[in-house]
């Protein structure tokens, strides 16, 4: 199992977490290899409905046999004994929409990767109190890369990570790192409902690989 500092490294390396869930254990796993081969090596499978942890299973062993140096991590915890759950199962982070005090003290104690979905200074500051790094800002559509650029100097020691409404375009993502966060969040702009109904796996590959591209030549600029 991961720690917390390998994990984070790879995320501020990759500059996107990937986040998706699906249904069917199979597209899961199809769209897993895709965004492996585009290179993504920490990625975040959505706790969402009945199907998401049987899927998650098939997904650690299919890591395991074929994806060793993936990280994965699961999301949309929003209770400790979810969150339990799933690093039993073999999780190496986790995520959630909101922060949750217990889930940061399990975290801290196994010194595992905890990143909280928060909204308000207060929340950032009882996350930063709990030792906790980097802060999920959600949703990002509603805070804005604004609202980076008026905190990010309150709180230097903490990393940012805006997640939901996050769009791939060239322009979006310059002024998400211009703003000062290290990484972004990507579900449904990245891997769409619609494209994994289509099973149009190369298109995730395909569209995976540009956002990286892009990031990785924003981040260059910025050095």
């Amino acid at each position: 199992m991961a720690n917390r500092q390998q994990v984070t490294e790879y995320i501020l390396q990759q500059g996107i977490l990937p986040l998706y869930f699906h249904p069917e254990e199979q597209v899961s796993v199809e769209v897993l290899r895709a965004i492996y081969r585009a290179g993504i090596r920490a990625v975040e499978y959505t706790n969402r409905g009945e199907a998401a942890f049987r899927n998650f299973q098939t997904l650690i062993a299919i890591r395991n046999q074929e994806m060793p140096d993936m990280w994965l991590g699961v999301g949309t915890i929003k209770q400790l004994k979810e969150a339990e759950q799933y690093l039993a199962a073999g999780a190496d982070f986790l995520v959630s929409p909101g922060y949750l005090a217990d889930v940061a003290r399990l975290a801290i104690e196994r010194n595992l990767l905890y990143a909280p979905g928060c909204m308000t200074p207060t929340e950032i500051m009882a996350a930063e109190q709990q030792g906790l790094q980097l802060i999920k800002l959600f949703p990002g559509s509603l805070l804005g890369p604004e609202f980076v650029s008026s905190i990010r100097d309150i709180f230097p020691a903490l990393w940012f990570m805006p997640t939901g409404g996050v769009d791939t375009t060239r322009e979006n993502l310059e002024r998400w790192f211009q703003a000062g966060v290290v990484a972004v969040g990507m579900g449904s702009k990245l891997i769409s409902k619609k494209l994994m109904e289509q099973r149009d796996y190369a298109t995730i590959e395909k569209l995976t690989r540009e956002v990286l591209q892009t990031i990785h030549d924003i981040k260059k600029q910025k050095t």
